[in-house]
């Protein structure tokens, strides 16, 4: 393989499954939210508050994958 192909592989693998993990905890995080909305609704706007910051921080990885990506892709810091 060449080196071209390795910089394609290593880009795809980063995006790929630094996506993964982010794209999965979001679900859960809204599933349970939900959850816990549905059993205390007179505490959905705390609960509101700290959904969204765990998601916050979760696309936060999402982006620092991108972030690699681009990084692997066009050959910066190497």
């Amino acid at each position: 393989m060449d080196t071209e192909t390795m910089k394609q592989l290593a880009t795809a693998l980063a995006i790929g499954l630094g996506a993964l993990s982010p794209g999965i905890a979001m679900g859960l995080i809204g599933s349970k939210a939900m959850e816990a909305i549905g059993r205390n609704p007179e505490a959905a706007p705390l609960i509101q508050t700290n959904m969204i910051l765990a998601i916050a921080f979760a696309e936060s990885i999402l982006i620092f994958a991108f972030v690699i990506a681009v990084m692997i892709k066009f050959g910066i810091g190497a």
